[in-house]
């Protein structure tokens, strides 16, 4: 008997190290500090993971907690990003209670596995959506108040929209959350897909904390390359804290090639930077960008031949970088 008390409580202690060893574990909430988010140590933690296609169409089968599950256990995501399709068919806009438990199924799956979750507001046309965006946010601030893991990105891509009309939208969303959820991280769009950072960057959002900018890029597309990374450069050196929301290993149409150069081009850009990353994307879909073969389970559990080139990749930088 005395072997087997023994046994249980060293089964109890290995169980409580490896939660102890959680991302969110590890890092704790997530503050702004001049031009990086740094962790409860004022370090950049640097996280790394994976980015749920939109919770609409084909992507829509992997909001689950399963697939939350495989994504940290296997392929060692630190965080992951739940992307709400506000618009078109079946969105937010249309069903929003449908909407809202696909999103709160992965957080609350997030927060249990002890990774980071974005909160992610898909939408290019969000200075249209103003109201029910500051409903979705005010809901979301109220329920996951305090929570470290979680992180409001409150506009995924505004699209060829000035930043005057980004910001305006921005300010009225985050005075929403923060009447709920004063600390919280929170990612701000851009004008152009999230490339004009250099824009945000000279005229900031000013009056709240913790309120850090999203930048997004495809590593082969050919609008995506020397000039682009100058921007960023640029709004870092001017203050401007970025984080990667989304990143695709080919072209920003989603397809296009995939060329292992110009993938690692980027990936040392960002590693330089100690800038936090989430790849795009989860789902089946015949596309370069696409983790998953066509017809891959909805449940995770993938076998190396239900990955694409794309996910074959992304697991292996993942478990290599995120040990």
């Amino acid at each position: 008997m005395k072997m087997k008390a023994l046994l249980i409580v060293a089964g109890i202690f290995a169980y409580t190290a490896v939660l102890a060893q959680t991302p969110v574990a590890v890092n704790g909430a997530l503050t702004v500090k001049g031009n990086k988010i740094v962790n409860k140590n004022g370090i950049p933690p640097q996280l790394r993971g994976i980015s749920l296609s939109w919770s609409l169409w084909a992507g829509r089968k992997y909001y689950n907690p399963a697939v939350v599950d495989w994504l940290s256990s296997d392929f060692k995501a630190a965080i992951i990003r739940a992307s709400m399709g506000v618009q078109p068919d079946s969105g937010y806009l249309q069903q929003p209670e449908a909407q809202k438990k696909l999103i709160v199924d992965v957080v609350d799956e997030a927060i249990k596995q002890g990774v980071y979750v974005l909160i992610d507001w898909h939408d290019h046309n969000g200075h249209l959506h103003i109201p029910q965006s500051k409903a979705f946010f005010a809901e979301m601030a109220q329920k996951y108040k305090g929570v470290p893991n979680v992180i409001y990105e409150i506009w995924n891509e505004p699209a060829r929209i000035g930043w005057d009309t980004v910001k305006n939208y921005s300010v009225q969303v985050i005075a929403e959350i923060r009447k709920y959820d004063p600390d919280n991280l929170i990612v701000v769009g851009s004008p152009k897909w999230d490339q004009d950072v250099d824009v945000a960057a000279a005229n900031p959002i000013t009056g709240f904390k913790n309120i850090a900018y999203s930048f997004h890029y495809y590593a082969t597309d050919p609008n995506h390359q020397d000039g682009l990374r100058a921007k960023a450069d640029k709004a870092i050196k001017m203050g401007l804290p970025l984080i990667v929301t989304e990143w695709g290993v080919g072209e920003s149409n989603g397809d296009g090639k995939f060329d292992l150069a110009m993938n690692k081009k980027w990936m040392d850009w960002v590693e330089k930077n100690k800038l936090s990353w989430v790849n795009w994307n989860i789902t089946d879909k015949k596309e370069t960008t696409a983790i998953l073969q066509p017809q891959a389970p909805a449940n995770g559990g993938w076998t190396a031949a239900q990955l694409s080139p794309a996910g074959a990749y992304i697991r292996d930088q993942l478990r290599v970088l995120n040990k």
